[in-house]
């Protein structure tokens, strides 16, 4: 599997042609009233300055999924904690081949830049170190895509689910772990997200080997999908169907 599957909202999406009264998914003020729309509990105080990701309420809290024993080993999401993983996050990012895709090289303050607004936000985007047999190897994004920029360019479903990955360790690349990982981070959000039907995911249309990752993964192509930074294919793994794949 290649290195990377950049998110699409890394950087501002140019504005929506849109009537008076419409807000970009990314800014929407999640109002009590929203909540109960979409059958959510009104969130907690937060913990401290990442509350967004330690809370995760809008995601089923991610920081409480139990480890899981794939093929590669046994592999766990831990949510980021910017001092502890910022520098390991960035070494990934200077990646050359991560760097084509996520487009984050530079210094730290880059990295960090992308990380603190899900950080300090209200839980709809929660970014985890992958650790694989206790070693952390990737860096995923497990976010709401019914309240992600991505709503604007394609039909999505309430309490649908996201991920976004990359591979850290070079080494672990080319081997069929990420195919792995990816079925395996989306049995997770299907046994701890009762209310997603959907996992979806929208890689560039360029990145072919990711997209057979995804398709190995249990995913099924649904669509070509024009976004503000890329053409993506947007994938999708069914609840209903993911037994038989």
């Amino acid at each position: 599997m290649p290195p990377a599957d950049a998110p699409t909202h890394h950087r501002p999406c140019p504005a929506p042609q849109a009537g008076p009264g419409t807000e970009d998914t990314l800014e929407l003020r999640l109002t009590d009233e929203l909540l109960a729309l979409l059958g959510e509990e009104t969130p907690g105080p937060r913990c401290g300055p990442q509350g967004g990701a330690q809370n995760a309420g809008l995601l089923d809290r991610p920081a409480e999924w139990k480890p899981v024993t794939t093929l590669a080993g046994v592999f766990q999401l831990v949510p980021v904690r910017l001092e502890r993983d910022l520098a390991l996050i960035s070494r990934w990012m200077n990646d050359p081949a991560v760097a084509a895709f996520w487009e984050l090289a530079g210094a730290e303050t880059v990295t960090a830049g992308h990380l603190t607004p899900q950080l300090d936000g209200d839980g709809r985007s929660v970014p985890c170190l992958g650790v694989l047999s206790g070693v952390p190897m990737s860096y995923w994004e497990i976010y709401r895509a019914d309240l992600d920029p991505l709503a604007r360019h394609c039909g999505v479903r309430p309490h649908d689910t996201g991920i976004h990955l990359l591979i850290g360790d070079a080494d672990q690349r080319g081997h069929g772990i990420g195919t792995t990982l990816l079925r395996a981070v989306s049995e997770l959000v299907l046994d701890n997200r009762p209310r997603c039907t959907r996992v979806v995911a929208e890689p560039d249309l360029r990145n072919t080997p990711s997209v057979s990752a995804f398709l190995g993964a249990g995913f099924r192509y649904s669509a070509e999908v024009e976004l503000p930074d890329k053409r993506a294919a947007l994938m999708v793994r069914d609840r209903a169907h993911r037994d038989q794949l």
